[in-house]
């Protein structure tokens, strides 16, 4: 079969997403790209007449894939339910529906299984939870998790393109205080618990995607200048002690994991953009406490290979 899929979003997500339905062969008989107003551009190589996005230029689409920027707010909640009512499963990547109790959110890698008796509307997860909880879940399969600190530093195409624009321009409006040489430890807003608004996702959001909703989870969010990539430094308490070996042999059979047991062999924000994987290295390993490093591509699978590999599943599903 083949299938009519939409974007919604033309940014660099939108971008992404086109790169990874082709590279990775999605079954596509039609692709549309939509946005708030109609025009032509380029995006990722090719040309294509951008449709306005209303509710019926999703007549006839299979999939639609919703690319706002990280923690963007409204075009799902708009237009999702009339995608819905046109025969579309919707995949959002904004943060509205993430923790509603009757939508799924999914990293296939560790709850597949979370898309089965969907209602139509699947969230895609924040971009640093996504590969947190693809390192964690090995660990928690393999030891049961206890406890974990997180402290994120993450690249500025997060942001978007203002985000981008705000590095390589002095754009000053972005961040509260400037990004050029400099790490900012506030991303989003802070609420009356003290946490941000990215640290608050993190929080909560692993706990729903790994099923453990009372895992306790602290994490501390920090921007920095770097293009893309996101990186984490991540400390967990597991239930028992356990060996070096035992770790490098979970973080080694992880689907997902791109990982190197040589102490030498850490990972950087520069070499994990392009690249869809997410990268594993320093590990440390004391008693019943694990340490580690882990980088991803932010708009890949922090976003846009996250979202196709969402729709990959429901095609196997559906064979």
């Amino acid at each position: 079969m083949t299938y009519t899929v939409a974007i919604v979003g033309a940014g660099l997500v939108g971008e992404r997403l086109v790169s990874e339905l082709r590279r990775r062969e999605f079954p596509i008989r039609e692709l549309r790209v939509l946005a708030r107003s109609a025009r032509t551009v380029e995006i990722a190589g090719e040309m294509f007449e951008v449709g306005v996005a209303e509710p019926e230029a999703f007549e006839g689409v299979n999939f639609a894939f919703f690319a706002g920027t990280e923690g963007e707010k409204g075009a799902a909640v708009q237009l999702a339910e009339e995608a819905i009512s046109r025969g579309a499963v919707v995949i959002d990547n904004g943060s509205d529906f993430r923790l509603d109790d009757g939508v799924p959110l999914v990293v296939p890698e560790v709850n597949e299984d979370a898309l089965e008796g969907h209602n139509g509307l699947i969230a895609n997860a924040n971009c640093s939870t996504t590969q947190m909880v693809v390192t964690l879940a090995p660990l928690a399969k393999a030891f049961g998790l206890k406890k974990v600190v997180v402290s994120t530093y993450q690249a500025v195409s997060g942001s978007g393109r203002s985000g981008v624009e705000a590095l390589e321009d002095g754009r000053e409006d972005v961040y509260p205080k400037p990004i050029a040489r400099n790490a900012i430890p506030l991303i989003g807003s802070i609420g009356d618990d003290g946490l941000s608004t990215e640290e608050r996702k993190m929080v909560l959001e692993s706990r729903k995607i790994l099923s453990l909703p009372d895992l306790e989870v602290h994490a501390t969010t920090v921007r920095i200048p770097v293009h893309t990539g996101h990186s984490e430094s991540v400390y967990v308490e597991v239930e028992r002690d356990v060996e070096m070996a035992e770790v490098l042999e979970a973080f080694g059979e992880a689907p997902g994991i791109v990982f190197s047991g040589d102490a030498d062999d850490f990972p950087t924000p520069l070499e994990a953009a392009g690249d869809p994987g997410t990268f594993v290295g320093r590990v440390r390993v004391e008693g019943s406490t694990i340490n580690y490093w882990c980088v991803s591509d932010n708009l890949l699978k922090g976003a846009a290979t996250n979202a196709v590999q969402i729709a990959e599943s429901l095609v196997k599903a559906r064979v």
